[in-house]
């Protein structure tokens, strides 16, 4: 027999499983894909796969056509002198920074791949796959060309082509990686992490 004080105590956990949902549905997690959590990881993991494959292609494809029409020929002036398209081999990171340990980035980019691929394991936000795709493009875009290009293999030079004025050249790879870093700080500051659950400090 029921009694009926304990009402409320159910009721209550009725409210609070269905805010729970509610959230998790917000956040891009499982319960949308009809309770199962196998789909919703499947899903964000072709969602990152799609970014990452977009930004990949457009970084190889433009660093094709740069090398085949740009370079040894005079910058392209895109807006005035605030914008042009200059041919550049960057032995370092991201913007000219560090042209001396062009093996030591080859590594961190191959380093920052393996840890994308492992986070893909639980991931059950679309943001998140986002921010990870773009990443995991322009990491793979950059790391394309210390593998591929000259001067060897691990020790390439990056073909770099964006110059705007006062500031270092950089390619679509470079900006896939700085969108994707900064989308992974308003997520956190939010408090949205990859699983999909929002924690609130």
């Amino acid at each position: 027999m029921e009694r009926a004080d304990d009402k409320p105590e159910r009721a209550d956990a009725e409210t609070a499983g269905t805010a729970e949902e509610g959230t998790a549905v917000a956040a891009g997690t499982g319960p949308e894909e009809g309770g199962r959590p196998g789909a919703g990881r499947r899903r964000r993991v072709v969602e990152l796969a799609i970014v990452a494959a977009v930004a990949y292609a457009l970084d190889l494809i433009t660093k094709i056509l740069v090398v085949e029409r740009l370079e040894g020929h005079d910058p392209i002036e895109v807006i005035g002198t605030w914008l042009r398209f200059q041919a550049v081999r960057n032995p370092g990171a991201a913007f000219g920074i560090g042209e001396a340990l062009t093996i030591v980035f080859t590594v961190i980019a191959a380093a920052v791949i393996v840890v994308i691929v492992r986070i893909a394991r639980k991931l059950y936000s679309t943001p998140w796959a986002v921010a990870l795709g773009l990443l995991l493009g322009g990491a793979l875009g950059n790391l394309t060309d210390r593998v591929f290009r000259s001067p060897g293999v691990f020790r390439g030079h990056v073909v770099d082509f964006i110059a705007p004025a006062h500031f270092a050249v950089f390619n679509l790879a470079d900006t896939a990686i700085v969108c994707g870093g900064v989308l992974i700080v308003i997520l956190s500051f939010r408090g949205l992490d990859p699983d999909g659950t929002v924690h609130r400090d």
